[in-house]
């Protein structure tokens, strides 16, 4: 219900909003109070380099003077081609330092969808590392206007060429260390750009606000129970919605940056040794990465490690593993819309009398909405009104508040379509439980409808998980004169694992309805996106081939 603030009210000062009640709420003033309060302390770690808060802050300051200089005005957008490295951690104060929006792109992607982003985006400075100079010429060649390229010379990578008109640490020499920057003059001016996956046209450009991420970072320390002074391994992508704005909570907490150029096992266990880690983030490919890693490299660590998994729910078997290893896993949820995570699977201490599988099934569900999101609902789409709380009937995942985007740059009609009735649409179905948590059964458009029952894909991905030989599942619609729909497996088996059609088949009858089970299994590796998300649409395409 709105209401409005009655201009007679007995509590009005008859004053507006002033410079001594009110500033604009930008993440940006995280990095200056860590840099104030404690200068000294270690805040980015990337191999022998280290910087300091106080350092860090100079960096962002001259990032942030030089930009300007070259030509960068408010509004305009930086594009990041850039891995998990310190100039990409800087990247996410300077550009709003600047005054400009945040671009961080997709590192796995090829030369058409980068050269799109950049063209539709507008970026006027793009600054890459050599990894990615092929891609980053190809992009560059099919724009009429391209932006002025700056290069990340890491020597850690032996490859790639210099294709920039000067280096990363040739800028920052340009710039000012004590640049006079300022907060946004409007709160909900924006911070960052950034796209959807596009597996059915174009991706989406979704506009976010320095509001939105200064509330979301702060959610992040809430929702996760997270101290001060945390050490986060960056093995999340920092260009996945801004690395779910954690770039933001560290500078809050006055914590530690530990970079990693790539996410590998070994990489990822000395680093939690060495530096005695206590968070990273990651879908969840990375804790399968991790629990199936040889078991010399899981050995020596003696304390907690907290980490956060997002995107699909992590299978049962996965969770079990990683509970093995003493480490301590919070599922979370979210979309490039909402920030990154804006759900999570909040933690009871009851649960931890459960058997380990039932907490791994509990901790499969998504959760509920983060300390700052307004409103989280599991909807009927066309009537809004939610669906009861009996863990069964289904519907679409809307969200409301402060952490949702602005909408979808030069895309009107989307965003309208996405916020039709007062909510955004998530697209996400799910069933709401008992207790107000939710738990996703799928896409709108992966749902099996079989003979006019609703089969949730998800739900015979976690039983096939189960199974001792699979190492990924994925399950799609296909097509059955009979039924309509029956489910099709797609199996790839662990190294060295023996199993047959008919035996995934019995050991999904045994463990769940027969009609959910699925009628086929295709073995093989299984088609992912560049973000790592198994690519859905393709094995639509192929269950649908004879």
């Amino acid at each position: 219900m709105e209401r409005e603030l009655s201009s007679s009210s007995p509590f009005s000062t008859d004053l507006d909003k002033n410079a001594a009640n009110y500033t604009p709420l930008s993440p940006l003033t995280f990095l200056e109070r860590a840099a104030s309060v404690y200068p000294e302390r270690c805040a980015q770690i990337y191999g022998e380099t280290r910087y300091s808060w106080a350092e860090t802050y100079r960096r962002c300051r001259r990032l942030a003077s030089a930009l300007q200089q070259h030509g960068i005005q408010p509004d305009d957008a930086v594009a990041l081609m850039l891995p998990n490295l310190p100039a990409m951690f800087e990247a996410h104060f300077a550009i709003p330092m600047a005054g400009a929006v945040i671009h961080a792109l997709n590192i796995r992607l090829d030369a058409d969808a980068i050269a799109f982003q950049l063209r539709h985006g507008g970026a006027r400075i793009l600054i890459t590392d050599r990894e990615f100079s092929a891609t980053v010429a190809a992009a560059l060649a099919q724009l009429d206007k391209p932006p002025l390229v700056i290069d990340v010379d890491d020597p850690a990578y032996a490859g790639g060429e210099m294709i920039g008109e000067l280096g990363y640490e040739e800028l920052l020499a340009e710039g000012d260390p004590e640049f006079e920057w300022d907060l946004p003059d409007d709160e909900w001016r924006a911070i960052a750009l950034g796209y959807t996956s596009g597996t059915t046209g174009d991706p989406k450009g979704v506009v976010t606000h320095h509001r939105g991420a200064y509330l979301n970072a702060v959610s992040n320390t809430l929702a996760w129970n997270m101290g001060a002074f945390p050490v986060y391994l960056w093995t999340l992508p920092m260009f996945h919605c801004n690395g779910w704005c954690f770039p933001w909570t560290i500078a809050a907490l006055n914590g530690t940056s530990l970079c990693l150029r790539a996410v590998r096992a070994d990489d990822i266990f000395q680093s939690i040794k060495k530096h005695r880690v206590t968070h990273l983030c990651g879908a969840p490919i990375v804790l399968s990465l991790m629990a199936n890693a040889d078991e010399e490299l899981k050995q020596g660590i003696d304390h907690e490690v907290n980490i956060m998994t997002a995107a699909s729910a992590p299978p049962p078997s996965i969770l079990e593993a990683m509970a093995r290893l003493n480490f301590n896993v919070t599922h979370a949820y979210g979309l490039t819309e909402v920030y990154g995570p804006a759900v999570v699977c909040a933690w009871h201490d009851e649960w931890n009398d459960l058997s380990l599988t039932d907490q791994s099934d509990r901790k499969a569900r998504q959760g509920v909405r983060y300390p700052m999101l307004e409103d989280l609902v599991v909807a009927d789409p066309e009537t809004l009104e939610p669906v009861p709380r009996d863990g069964e009937t289904i519907g679409e995942i809307m969200f409301r508040g402060n952490i949702v985007m602005k909408g979808y740059l030069k895309n009107p009609d989307a965003s309208r379509k996405a916020f039709a009735g007062g909510y955004f649409h998530s697209g996400d179905l799910a069933v709401c439980h008992p207790d107000g948590y939710i738990e996703i059964k799928d896409r709108s458009k992966d749902i099996i409808i079989s003979g006019g029952e609703n089969i949730s894909s998800i739900e015979i991905e976690k039983v096939l998980y189960r199974h001792p030989a699979v190492l990924e599942a994925a399950v799609a619609a296909m097509p059955d004169d009979k039924w309509g729909e029956t489910p099709c497996a797609f199996v790839t088996l662990r190294e060295g694992a023996d199993a047959g059609e008919q035996e995934i088949i019995n050991f999904c009858r045994d463990h769940m309805a027969h009609f959910k089970a699925p009628r086929k299994v295709v073995f093989g590796p299984l088609p992912k996106t560049s973000t790592g998300k198994i690519q859905k649409f393709e094995l639509r395409e192929r269950a649908r081939k004879p």
